[in-house]
């Protein structure tokens, strides 16, 4: 689709990037996004497998027989755009407005991403057609909703077949104020619980005769908010607690609840694992008496890439696009590469300005999705064609 307020001339990357975020593909319904990047893949020659899971859709593309794996990851469902008639232009009509910016849903998060990727591996084989390597794809419909059938499900199968892995690089949106200037090496786990503590209902009058689950959990949830979990690390803050939602009472003034739900979530460092933390939870909680359920999930464990070949690739080929040195952080939510992470590969993530994901007017500079595919693309020359960067 051409851009509705300029006359530029569009790059590969922008128009595959705008040919993408044209169809709403909102969690889990690809809406053909995926068939345009195989059919790209393809033409260079890679094996494509498809690994659809549910109502999820998901692909494997490899290019190259021999050596370490590098693979691009990302996913091609977005959030819903909400209402329409507040975005400036319909957010599943992309255009380039006057000011070089790139405007819709999936512009950042992470279609102009999956588009760098794709034009990188493109120039990258053109020039490199011996490189002693394997370039792959990781694509999934299912990251923006339950992230089940999705990266998730093709990483148990990766498992069950021995997959190697060695580097990833995840194409989230990491940029904080120029394009480059922050690579995420790693993420905090997350850890969620929900607490049914049981009491007994009554009269507000009569509070002999009844047990208030309210007044009991208190005294324990001002003990977990205020544990020192840890203290973090050179890498990570340290761990917090934190209570999202509090659901008690029938409404009426004069009754005493039976039941109180709490939900509450850790986000953790590499000094705990998610055993430490139900185990010093409970510990709490039973030494306030309470009857009690509690069910957790775990969302993701923490992981880091903290040094190794894909760091230094990634540091040098954002310097010599950009001529900044990017900062390391672990900093933000969870992404897929928690569970790429299982694989034992060095991951990063790497992707455009993040300052409009899931906005309404989501937006990125044009210009920064040719400079991140040139990113891209010095990644994959200083693990696979050194003697090029030099």
């Amino acid at each position: 689709m051409l851009p509705i307020d300029t006359d530029v001339t569009l790059s590969p990357t922008l128009e595959l990037a705008m040919e993408l975020m044209s169809r709403p593909s909102v969690t889990p319904d690809d809406q053909g996004c995926q068939a345009l990047m195989i059919e790209r893949l393809e033409r260079l020659g890679f094996h494509i497998e498809l690994l659809p899971y549910g109502n999820v859709d998901n692909f494997w593309a490899v290019h190259g027989k021999h050596g370490p794996v590098l693979a691009f990851a990302g996913h091609t469902d977005v959030v819903p755009a909400g209402p329409h008639v507040q975005w400036e232009h319909p957010p599943f009509e992309p255009n380039i407005d006057e000011h070089g910016m790139l405007c819709g849903r999936g512009a950042a998060d992470m279609k102009g991403s999956l588009a760098a990727m794709v034009t990188a591996a493109e120039r990258f084989i053109a020039a490199h057609p011996d490189y002693p390597g394997r370039i792959a794809f990781l694509i999934t419909s299912d990251e923006e909703g339950p992230a089940v059938d999705g990266t998730r499900a093709v990483v148990e199968l990766f498992h069950a077949r021995h997959e190697r892995l060695d580097y990833c690089i995840v194409g989230e949106p990491s940029s904080s104020e120029q394009v480059g200037d922050v690579i995420k090496n790693g993420r905090r786990g997350s850890l969620g619980g929900v607490l049914h503590v049981h009491g007994i209902q009554g009269h507000v009058a009569y509070p002999h005769l009844a047990r208030n689950p309210i007044h009991q959990v208190l005294p324990a949830l001002d003990a977990l908010a205020k544990e020192h979990w840890d203290s973090g690390n050179a890498f990570f803050p340290a761990t917090s607690f934190q209570i999202s939602n509090i659901r008690s009472g029938t409404g009426a003034t004069n009754v005493i609840p039976g039941e109180l739900e709490v939900i509450f979530n850790f986000r953790y460092s590499t000094e705990l694992n998610h055993h430490q933390l139900k185990e010093r939870t409970e510990a709490i909680l039973d030494a306030h008496s309470l009857d009690y359920q509690l069910d957790w999930t775990l969302n993701g464990e923490p992981f880091l890439t903290a040094e190794g070949n894909l760091i230094e690739a990634a540091i040098a080929g954002v310097n010599q696009v950009t001529g900044r040195r990017p900062v390391l952080s672990t900093s933000g939510g969870t992404s897929d590469g928690r569970f790429i992470a299982t694989l034992g590969t060095q991951i990063v993530e790497l992707g455009p300005l993040n300052d409009t994901i899931h906005k309404i007017n989501e937006r990125v500079r044009a210009a920064d999705l040719d400079e991140l595919s040139s990113i891209y693309e010095n990644i994959l020359a200083h693990l696979f064609a050194p003697a090029a960067t030099d």
